[in-house]
């Protein structure tokens, strides 16, 4: 038979979704898979039990039900403080993942290259490859992970056509200051290339840490292509709903690209999403002291048990060092901890392009006694993992 795609060989399964199979044989704890253990708030659970009985139940209108892109339309205005059109400037998609994939696509061309920033979420380098882009990886640097400003500009130099920025970063919390995204933005625009940025974790950014749009900055928001999603800050990861924004120009591009790879996102969640979207502020005010208290709570748990570690900007990520283990594989001490410990965590090294393999991730979006519960499992982390 002839040779499948020569794409595929080029990166792997989801290490995430793997370890949380993993996790799932053993009964572990899931500190892999980033997704919340706590119920999304009632009004949406209200309004989709009455969407169950009322509709709609069939397809949406492909880019986005014409309601939800309004609540989105308003929210963002409201955000960036720059007018945003729910008919020129949104494409609601399944999930932020897709509106990563589908963003690349209508931007970079098979052979183009795109930066991205390493440590990185794992999709970005596969929607590179599957778009048939070149990924240029310039590293961010511990313990604050700051990149160096003439590799970012030598990387430019090899004339990308995107670069994709996370902010805050999965999956090491970081959060781009403004100062670094003025510079990030003067490059943008001196070598003539598009920001494709997700902001999924936007409203997770712990003080005094300040969020700041790209979009915003000038002469960016023609060149800014922002994808996000409801997943995290409503914690609905299993609804699926995401979206773009971006320019008229490039909105009609990735409509296009959306609508062959998935239609268009299920219309029964659009529905009960809407009134998420419509929360007034002390929502977010009450999910950032939320996670707030969850960050100290883990970090301070893993400080008192002597485990290094990092301590996010934003987001709800921790990346644990595993050096004094004495393991050479961090695949391998993550699948022997989630067996004898009970306790699952991503490898590091499926997040860097440079050989690092002393750092696991962790994920702190859980309810409190559960946190808790892992700390307790990691109390006897050095007795059980030390080779």
């Amino acid at each position: 038979m002839k040779e499948l795609s020569k794409k595929m060989p080029l990166f792997t399964e989801s290490v995430i979704r793997h370890m949380t199979r993993i996790s799932d044989e053993c009964g572990a704890i899931n500190l892999s898979q980033g997704f919340p253990d706590f119920p999304p708030p009632k009004p949406l659970l209200d309004r989709l039990a009455q969407v169950a009985y009322e509709g709609p139940h069939q397809y949406a209108v492909t880019w986005g039900a014409q309601n939800l892109r309004e609540a989105i339309a308003e929210n963002r205005t409201g955000r960036l403080g720059i007018p945003i059109d729910p008919n020129k400037n949104i494409v609601v998609t399944c999930g932020s993942t897709e509106a990563m994939m589908a963003s690349v696509m209508a931007v970079v061309n098979p052979g183009e290259k795109v930066i991205v920033f390493s440590p990185f979420y794992e999709n970005y380098g596969a929607d590179a490859i599957l778009s048939g882009a070149d990924p240029i990886y310039v590293p961010l640097y511990q313990p604050d992970f700051h990149f160096n400003p003439d590799e970012l500009e030598a990387a430019f130099k090899q004339n990308p056509k995107a670069i994709i920025i996370c902010n805050p970063s999965n999956p090491c919390g970081k959060v781009f200051t403004r100062k670094e995204l003025e510079f990030i933005a003067d490059l943008v625009r001196k070598y003539d290339t598009y920001v494709i940025t997700d902001e999924v974790y936007e409203y997770i950014l712990y003080k005094p840490n300040v969020y700041t749009y790209i979009s915003t900055l000038p002469g960016m928001f023609e060149r800014t292509i922002a994808c996000n999603s409801l997943s995290k800050t409503y914690s609905i990861t299993g609804w699926r709903l995401g979206y773009v924004i971006a320019s008229p120009e490039i909105i009609d591009c990735v409509k296009k690209v959306h609508d062959f790879l998935t239609v268009g996102a299920a219309s029964p969640l659009q529905e009960a999403a809407v009134v998420g979207l419509r929360f007034p502020q002390k929502y977010y005010d009450d999910l950032q002291e939320l996670y707030t208290r969850k960050r100290d709570l883990f970090c301070d748990g893993l400080t008192r048990l002597g485990l290094q570690h990092t301590k996010p900007q934003g987001a709800y990520y921790v990346l644990m060092d595993i050096s004094e283990f004495g393991w050479d594989d961090d695949n391998d001490f993550c699948e022997t901890m989630t067996r004898k410990v009970g306790v699952a965590a991503v490898p590091g090294s499926s997040f860097f392009r440079e050989p690092v393999n002393n750092l696991i991730r962790f994920h702190f979006a859980k309810s409190e006694p559960m946190l808790n519960e892992v700390l307790n499992r990691l109390e006897n982390l050095k007795k059980i993992m030390q080779k």
